[in-house]
C-alpha cells in the first residue's frame, strides 16, 4: 500500500501515489468516469475512477457505493484547479478502491431538513461540510486560547463541576442530589480560580459550565464551554489590555490556520481582519446615551420598544447589536450598575452604585463574548455583598478567607467558546458550534 496521507496535506504529494482512507460524501457517474467526493476528517477531495485505469470489479464496486460508505482509495495525486473539495485544486486519479463498508440509506441528504430533524440526528449531522468546518474552527479557537495563555505564564487549573453555592446567581442553578445534600452544577470556575491566584499568580480554567436559563435565543445553551483567566495584581485597565491582545490573537490565528474552513462557511473575513488592538472603550453611561439616541432617531416603533432601557438594567441583545453597529471591531463597555452584576465585583471609587465590570461585545450583532471585572478585595465588603444578594455566608466562608490572608487587587473574565466561535464563523445560532448541544428541552443525542 502506498503512503497513507491526510487530505489537508495533499498538495505535498503531487505526482506521487497515495492512499486515502475515508468516507464517500457524494458520487457522480459519467459513464466510463466516476467522480467520488471523499472526506477523511481533514478535508474533502475528488477521486476519479476511470474504467480504463482500474479492473472492472473495482469500477463496479465504485458504482455500488452509497453516501457515507467507508472506503480506501489509492491513486496518483494530480493538480486540477477545477477540482472541488477542501483543499481544492487537487484530485486523485484512482488505481485501486477498497470498500470497507457499504452504508445503509443515509437519512441526511442534500435536500433541506428542519432544524429539529438535524438536531435529532446530530451524531450524523456533524459529518456535513458546514458542521465539519464550524467544529474544526472551534478546535482552533480552543487551542489558540490555551497557546496564548500558556505562553504568557498562565497555569491551567481544574475547578469543580459540583459546587455548594451559586457563582453567578441563584435563579439559573441546576440542583443535584449529592448523597442527601443539595449541590449544584458549576456556573463558573472563577471563585476557585481566585483561590488559585494566591498560589500561582496567573491561572485559567477551561471546561463545561451550566446555566438553567429558560431561554430559547440564538445565544444561549444550558451547557457551554467557558474559558476563565484570573490574575493577581491586576486592575480593570490591565484586564482590558490583556483581553484585547488575547482576543486579537485568537481571531488572527483562525484566519491563518482555518482559511479553508472559513471559505466553506462563506465567511466574509473583512471584519475579522480588523480585530487588532486597541478596542474602543465606552462606559455604561455613554453606552446608555448612545442607545437612547439610536432609539430616538429610529422610526420603527417595534425597534423603539426593544431599545427601551433604564439606568440600572443590563443590556439585552437589541442593545448590544445597536451599540456594536457603531464600531468596526469589538468594543469594551465598562462600569455597569452594581445592581445588574454579580456580588463579587469591586465598586467604582466614589460611585458605589457602579462596579468595575467590563463586557466585550463582538461586532456584527454577536453581542457579549466575554464578561469580567476587578474583584472585591476587602473581606468586610464582600461579606456585606453576600448578605445583600441573600446568599448563604457559610457556603462562602472559604471565599471570604481569601481576602483575609494577603488580599490584592485581582481581575478576571469568562469567555464563552460557543459565542466566540459563532462570531468568528459568522453563523446564526450557537447550537451549531458545539458537537452535541444542550439547549432548553434537548438532551438527545
Amino acid at each position: 500500500m502506498s503512503n497513507i496521507v491526510s487530505i489537508q496535506n495533499i498538495a505535498q504529494y503531487v505526482g506521487q501515489e497515495v492512499t486515502i482512507q475515508g468516507w464517500l460524501y457524494a458520487r457522480t457517474d459519467k459513464g466510463k468516469l466516476q467522480f467520488l467526493q471523499v472526506r477523511d476528517g481533514t478535508g474533502t477531495m475528488q477521486a476519479v475512477l476511470f474504467r480504463g485505469n482500474v479492473p472492472d470489479e473495482v469500477f463496479e464496486a465504485g458504482k455500488r457505493l452509497t453516501q457515507e460508505s467507508a472506503l480506501i482509495v489509492q491513486g496518483l495525486v494530480k493538480e486540477n484547479p477545477r477540482a472541488p473539495g477542501v483543499p481544492g485544486g487537487y484530485e486523485v486519479d484512482a488505481t485501486d478502491l477498497q470498500v470497507v463498508q457499504i452504508a445503509e440509506e443515509y437519512p441526511i441528504t442534500p435536500k433541506e431538513h428542519g432544524v429539529e430533524f438535524l438536531l435529532e440526528n446530530r451524531h450524523l449531522w456533524i459529518r456535513s461540510r458546514l458542521q465539519w468546518a464550524i467544529l474544526r474552527l472551534r478546535a482552533t479557537v480552543m487551542r489558540a486560547c490555551r497557546d496564548w495563555l500558556d505562553s504568557h505564564d498562565y497555569l491551567e487549573m481544574s475547578t469543580p463541576i459540583l459546587t455548594p453555592a451559586a457563582g453567578e446567581g441563584t435563579s439559573t442553578l441546576f440542583e443535584v442530589d449529592y448523597f442527601g445534600d443539595k449541590v449544584y452544577l458549576a456556573q463558573t470556575g472563577q471563585l476557585y480560580n481566585e483561590a488559585n491566584i494566591y498560589s500561582f499568580g496567573k491561572v485559567y480554567c477551561f471546561g463545561p459550565t451550566f446555566r438553567a436559563e429558560k431561554s430559547k435565543t440564538r445565544r444561549h445553551m444550558t451547557e457551554f464551554w467557558m474559558l476563565e483567566p484570573e490574575m493577581a495584581f491586576c486592575d480593570l485597565d490591565g484586564l482590558m489590555a490583556m483581553e484585547e491582545e488575547f482576543m486579537s490573537y485568537i481571531v488572527q490565528r483562525c484566519l491563518e490556520e482555518r482559511a479553508n474552513e472559513l471559505a466553506v462557511l462563506e465567511r466574509d473575513t473583512t471584519a475579522l481582519q480588523r480585530v487588532t488592538p486597541p478596542f474602543p472603550r465606552i462606559s455604561y453611561d455613554e453606552a446608555l446615551e448612545r442607545i437612547s439616541k439610536i432609539r430616538a432617531e429610529t422610526g420603527d416603533e417595534e425597534q423603539k420598544e426593544l431599545l427601551a432601557l433604564e439606568w440600572g438594567q443590563d443590556f439585552g441583545s437589541p442593545h448590544e447589536t445597536a451599540l456594536t453597529q457603531q464600531f468596526d471591531k469589538p468594543i469594551f463597555v465598562y462600569g455597569f450598575p452594581t445592581i445588574a452584576k454579580a456580588f463579587y465585583m469591586e465598586p467604582w471609587p466614589g460611585r458605589p452604585e457602579v462596579c468595575k465590570s467590563v463586557d466585550m461585545l463582538a461586532p456584527e450583532g454577536y453581542g457579549e463574548i466575554t464578561g469580567g471585572s476587578e474583584r472585591i478585595s476587602d473581606p468586610n465588603l464582600l461579606l456585606q455583598r453576600i448578605h445583600q444578594h441573600n446568599l448563604p455566608p457559610e457556603a462562602f466562608k472559604w471565599y471570604i478567607d481569601l481576602r483575609r490572608y494577603g488580599s490584592v487587587p485581582h481581575s478576571g473574565f469568562g469567555l464563552g467558546v460557543e459565542r466566540t466561535v459563532a462570531w468568528i464563523a459568522g453563523i446564526h445560532h450557537v447550537r451549531e458550534t458545539n458537537p452535541f448541544p444542550r439547549t432548553l428541552g434537548r438532551v438527545y443525542p
